[in-house]
């Protein structure tokens, strides 16, 4: 089994109005949509996928937009904040678009040596942007290539005791890490080049499943051994994970229940492969520009298209 999961592969939120999350994340945000899908446990709803420009695992922010969700609240046993890189001294830049765009955001503050700049998207989903080292391709179609988001830094999960979420990321291979923060928290560290940052934050105020918050966040275990290797040592270790789940562009395994639920706090992972990606049904010059559904969805097509609120993404 490998030794370390090397950081993030995708975050998935739930958001409102799909056209609103749509110019948010491509014309504000500057991210490419990679994938317009929808949610197989529901397809009248879209499933949207942000990334770079090839949509590599560790970049991908997706989304099921729900026009009837209520707005949710973020506390224990959620992710309580997404974490995107950006180039060195580009967060006067960011300080300067997210105020044209009327965009709720806080001032910058360091962290752990970092420069770092909250702010929220259209739904109150706690979102920051991260100074650092490039390593994503970015997409430069809204964003100059210069300030490009760079994929994830990381996520910050909120616990009500940190314990258990440490012990489980230290089997993962994540490892403490000293530094000065704002907030009581606590950081761990993978090896990986994008989006291998997680932050612990201890809260004892209860969340709420709604709009503005985020369903899971997946870790990437690169090829399916490494996958079910690490099945195994959850399942071992008192998880009740899932079977693999041939999700299109990646399989996935959940976790959370069980006798262990302490140890993720209440959230829920997801292991990513990164395999077959995004490129499996479409030529990477064409992603995100149709509807693309799963096979087993596809002689509801005709229903599928008259039920999803309209989504217009031209240029």
């Amino acid at each position: 089994m490998p030794d370390q999961i090397p950081g993030i592969h995708h975050v998935t939120a739930m958001a409102g109005d799909a056209q609103t999350n749509f110019e948010f994340y491509t014309d504000v945000l500057g991210l490419r949509l990679v994938k317009r899908s929808i949610n197989q446990d529901d397809p009248t709803t879209y499933h949207l996928f942000y990334a770079d420009g090839r949509g590599s695992p560790g970049t991908s922010m997706t989304f099921f937009p729900f026009d009837n969700a209520t707005q949710g609240s973020v506390g224990a046993g959620q992710v309580g904040v997404t974490a995107f890189r950006v180039p060195e001294g580009s967060l006067d830049y960011w300080a300067d678009r997210l105020d044209d765009h009327d965009v709720t955001r806080e001032d910058p503050v360091e962290r752990f040596g970092e420069r770092v700049l909250p702010f929220e998207d259209p739904d109150g989903l706690p979102l920051e942007l991260v100074e650092g080292d490039d390593a994503a391709e970015p997409w430069t179609e809204a964003v100059p290539e210069e300030y490009a988001v760079r994929g994830f830094h990381g996520v910050a999960l909120l616990v009500r005791d940190v314990g258990p979420t440490a012990e489980l990321l230290e089997t993962m291979g994540y490892e403490r890490v000293d530094g000065e923060a704002d907030d009581d928290r606590t950081r761990y560290v993978s090896s990986g080049d994008l989006g291998a940052v997680v932050d612990l934050i201890p809260t004892q105020q209860a969340g709420r499943q709604g709009f503005g918050t985020v369903h899971h966040v997946a870790f990437r275990t690169p090829t399916d051994e490494d996958q079910q290797a690490w099945r195994e040592t959850f399942a071992d270790m008192g998880f009740d994970p899932t079977p693999v789940i041939d999700r299109e562009w990646f399989h996935s395994v959940y976790f959370r229940g069980g006798p262990r639920e302490a140890n993720t706090g209440g959230v829920l992972f997801e292991l990513a492969t990164h395999e077959p990606g995004y490129t499996v049904d479409e030529p990477l010059e064409e992603l995100g520009s149709s509807l693309v559904l799963p096979p087993k969805f596809e002689d509801m097509r005709d229903q599928i298209e008259s039920t999803l609120p309209p989504l217009d993404t031209d240029d």
